[in-house]
């Protein structure tokens, strides 16, 4: 399938399961998840049209361990530069398997829209979790340099940035530390997303950021399928207000299949406004997906449709809203 005329992308996601390129096989993580097949996620995508995709690095992936309540979060605690080492490894994994599909990083819109004008997808490149920083704010400007396009501040583990939706409350919202980098990636051109981020945590970026945010992949709540990685109205509606995109999630949590999950795509457009939703996949890491290829990602505009959206909101929400966002913050 030829790339589409407006530009469709996966605002999070983790293909192929990039962060774990460079592992052994015997490795604990990769026994239990399954090899990463970085190269076969990016055929599918570009095959299904998309004109970019975002390879994430898991920040506190190696502390990490599954939980029946919360689906995951740290069981210890990092020893001494173990943290930056695995993030070194993952970026560096990332840019090889990238240049192997002989694909360009984009760490602007332009950079999109001339990929998606010469026919080719790009790939844009986030951090999910800060704890690679372990204090050193200049690690941000490496990571930029290294094509980092977005940072996800926290994730599973509660680290010195902020407090996270599945874990009880740690700092009160953000950290002094973690209003440092949000100043740090507005003067860097880093998108910052407020995904895993609790609600105080979310307000608190939402007034140090001099520029808007997303929140890349995450849904409404449901008074019957409560889920502390959801979002209430009042949490949507302030990122929106301030701008912001929400990547709609694809996740069990809220849906049980494709059709159920467009619904929520409307759901959450007919709250915020089409012109603040995008698609944040979660791609080969996300909690009981009811989209699991990017061919299922093709079928969205049908969806849509049978539900009263407009082509030209379906458009902005499955990538004009981002590179609306990319544009406005990475240049």
């Amino acid at each position: 399938m030829a790339l589409t005329p407006t530009p469709w992308i996966d605002i999070h996601g983790h293909a192929g399961r990039c962060f774990l390129a460079g592992l052994d096989s015997s490795d604990v993580v990769v026994r239990g998840l399954g090899g990463p097949d970085v190269s076969s996620a990016y055929s599918s995508a570009k095959d299904a049209g998309l004109a970019a995709v975002t390879l994430s690095t898991v920040a506190d992936l190696r502390v990490l361990a599954p939980d029946s309540a919360k689906g995951l979060r740290a069981a210890r605690e990092f020893r001494q530069g173990e943290a930056y080492a695995d993030h070194q490894r993952q970026l560096q994994e990332i840019e090889r398997l990238v240049h192997a599909a002989g694909a360009e990083i984009a760490v602007t819109a332009a950079d999109v829209g001339r990929s998606h004008v010469a026919g080719r997808m790009a790939v844009l490149v986030s951090c999910e979790g800060g704890d690679f920083l372990e204090g050193d704010l200049e690690r941000l400007a490496k990571a930029r340099a290294a094509g980092v396009s977005s940072l996800t501040l926290v994730h599973y583990r509660v680290n010195d940035l902020g407090d996270v939706q599945t874990e009880e409350p740690l700092h009160g919202g953000l950290t002094p530390f973690g209003r440092d980098v949000v100043a740090e990636c507005n003067r860097l051109r880093i998108i910052v997303d407020c995904a895993h981020a609790s609600f105080a945590t979310t307000m608190d970026v939402l007034a140090q950021s001099s520029r808007p945010v997303m929140l890349s992949h995450s849904h409404l709540s449901h008074a019957e399928r409560w889920h502390p990685r959801l979002l209430s109205v009042e949490h949507a509606q302030a990122v929106a207000s301030a701008g912001g995109l929400i990547g709609a999630w694809p996740s069990g949590v809220t849906s049980t299949s494709l059709g159920d999950f467009a619904d929520e795509v409307v759901r959450l457009a007919e709250l915020v406004g089409p012109g603040h939703v995008g698609i944040g996949t979660d791609m080969d890491a996300n909690y009981r997906p009811v989209l699991t290829s990017y061919a299922e990602f093709a079928l969205l505009p049908e969806l849509l449709d049978a539900r009263g959206v407009s082509s030209t909101d379906t458009d902005k929400i499955l990538g004009a809203n981002f590179i609306d966002l990319l544009g406005e913050v990475g240049g």
